[in-house]
Parts: C-alpha cells; sequence; structure tokens
C-alpha cells in the first residue's frame, strides 16, 4: 500500500454518489489507566449532514456515547465541529487535536449498576508515530473485481496511521492523563454504506512505538479482500491476507479472543492473539435489515511483546440476529 501525502489530510472533491462521505476516525488506549476511546466524524455534503461520534472506554468497563447530527452542504477539512465534539487539523497528517465537552450516555458491558449519563471533558492530541498508508480513490493499490465491490461500498479512499496520543479525559469530575496512549487515525472518502459488505474484520494493533499493524478483511460477492499494513524495522509493508481465527462468547456472536496470523508481501508470517477487554455492539437498522459492528478493544501479543488496539467485526444479521457470514 502506498504511502500518501499531505493532501490527503484535506478534502477531497465531492462526486455525485448520494452516499458520498469524508470521514476521519481516531482511537486510542492507555492501558496505565485503563481509559481510551474511539471516535468518528463523517461529512455527507450530497444528503447535506455532518454526524459526530465519540465512546469512552470508561475504567468501569462501560462505554460512554456522545453523537451529534447537524447541517452541512459544504466540505470542510482542517476544524470539523458537531455540538460538542471538535477536531482540529494542527499539522496536516502529523498532529490533531480532539476535544469533546457534553454529556455521554452510559452503555453497560458487564452490569447495572452505576449512572446512566456522565459529564466528559476531554482535550487530547494525535501525534503520528508513521507515515500515513492508505490508496488514493484514483486506482493506485487497487486492482481486481473484490476491490472494486469494496470502493463501490465503503469508500475508494482510505488512509491509516498509528500515533501517540497526550492529553486528559475527565469523566464526572475525575481526571485521568494519558501517559502511555497509542492509538491509529484513519480517513474516508468516497460512497459509503454500512449495509453493503457481507461482512469484515477491521484490526488497528499498536504493540509499541515502533511495531503497529492496521487493515481489513472484507466479504464482498466477489470474494474477500484483504487490505493493510505493518509498520515496523522503520518500514511499512503491504498485508497479502489476514488469516482469522476467533474464539466467541456464549451468544455465538462477540468475538472473545482472536488469533491471526498476518502474512505481508514480504513473505513474513506474523503471529498475534487479541484478548478482548470490551466489546460493545453498535447495531445499524436499514432496508436491508440490521447491521451489528462488535467494537472491541484488545490487548494484543506478538513476539513476546504486548500492547494494545482494536478488534472490529461487523456482522450483517438474519431474521433470526444470526451472522450471514459464519465467524471463522
Amino acid at each position: 500500500m502506498p504511502i500518501l501525502d499531505e493532501s490527503h489530510d484535506l478534502q477531497h472533491p465531492v462526486e455525485s454518489d448520494g452516499a458520498w462521505s469524508e470521514s476521519y476516525y481516531f482511537n486510542a488506549y492507555d492501558p496505565g489507566v485503563d481509559c481510551g476511546f474511539f471516535s468518528r466524524i463523517g461529512v455527507r455534503p450530497n444528503e447535506g449532514t455532518i454526524d459526530a461520534h465519540f465512546a469512552l472506554w470508561l475504567p468501569t468497563g462501560d462505554v460512554a456515547h456522545v453523537r451529534y447530527k447537524r447541517e452541512q452542504h459544504e466540505m470542510i477539512d482542517t476544524h470539523l465541529e458537531v455540538e460538542g465534539v471538535t477536531y482540529d487539523c494542527i499539522e496536516p497528517m502529523r498532529e490533531w487535536r480532539l476535544r469533546v465537552k457534553g454529556d455521554a450516555f452510559v452503555q453497560r458491558l458487564g452490569g447495572d449498576t452505576g449512572p446512566a449519563t456522565v459529564a466528559l471533558d476531554v482535550d487530547v492530541r494525535f501525534h503520528a508515530l508513521t507515515p500515513a498508508i492508505g490508496v488514493d480513490g484514483q486506482g493506485a493499490g487497487r486492482s481486481g473485481a473484490a476491490s472494486a465491490a469494496a470502493s463501490a461500498a465503503v469508500g475508494k479512499g482510505h488512509l491509516e496511521q498509528a500515533g501517540r496520543w497526550t492529553g486528559t479525559v475527565t469523566v464526572d469530575g475525575d481526571t485521568f492523563e494519558l501517559t502511555d496512549a497509542r492509538g491509529n487515525r484513519d480517513k474516508s472518502w468516497g460512497a459509503r454504506s454500512w449495509g453493503a459488505p457481507l461482512m469484515w474484520r477491521w484490526f488497528s494493533i499498536n504493540i509499541d512505538d515502533d511495531t503497529h499493524f492496521g487493515g481489513v478483511r472484507i466479504g464482498t460477492p466477489e470474494g474477500d479482500l484483504h487490505r493493510g499494513w505493518v509498520w515496523r524495522d522503520g518500514e511499512a509493508t503491504s498485508v497479502a491476507e489476514w488469516k482469522v481465527r476467533t474464539e466467541l462468547a456464549d451468544d455465538g456472536l462477540t468475538q472473545r479472543v482472536v488469533h491471526l496470523t498476518v502474512v505481508d508481501k514480504a513473505g513474513r508470517d506474523h503471529e498475534l492473539r487479541g484478548d478482548l477487554l470490551r466489546v460493545a455492539p453498535l447495531p445499524r437498522k436499514s432496508a436491508d435489515g440490521v447491521t451489528v459492528v462488535n467494537e472491541g478493544l484488545a490487548r494484543w501479543t506478538y513476539e513476546g511483546r504486548t500492547g494494545s488496539g482494536i478488534a472490529e467485526y461487523l456482522h450483517q444479521l438474519d431474521a433470526d440476529g444470526r451472522p450471514r457470514v459464519p465467524i471463522e
């Protein structure tokens, strides 16, 4: 996958598809304070909207969510603000600042005790550790029928980048300082339809400052598409295949342990194990049924070292609530 230049951190020309979107995503986790987040802002100018979602992994084991949406008919890029969620590009491809302030509703993951809402005050900064790796939406880095099918469903252009986080997260007056937080960011542009992929397994893995993995295995009618990158020894190598084996919870749907063999295009096999710390189900209804994204925070082990990151599973559910594509 190519290294993309700074221009791709700014807005791209809007195309005619009604589902055209440009979205910005960030995640972070600091094991020292057992706190982190994932967040996304999506601009859909043809629909005339911009929406924001910020989800905080609470030390209690639950997740607190903030969601906002408003009108937006023109593209914006370096300052994105949706009510209490603000993204500022300090320096393209190098530093972003995220601020969140407002009441968040608590999604229970392990019990029914505790407050239903919490007050958030977040001020954090992303500092890039790697260049931005991805596809430019103009054909570079994509080929084949499965690639074309995925591009039409989830965006033609995409980048990912690993980084460190600094700043503070305050929950109901209790402040957590991020001192050992890493995470990845990504950006996508093009048509986006959540109900289109047959499934996906998306991974965002940070072992240490010098070792990172990112990418996706996405199901299409033309077959599975494997995309991604390995950052190791100061250079990026593209992923040829994500070999996935999953240990599931009793519900048969929620990932609990993920065994990965990441095969890169240099011929290396990277063996990783992800033990899920929390999994937040995020359902979406559409005309075609129900899509659920199981957003998983994982502790990752690789070559005797331990890091953290995301193991995200998207399922299209049938009428009985079962995944239409079996979980491997």
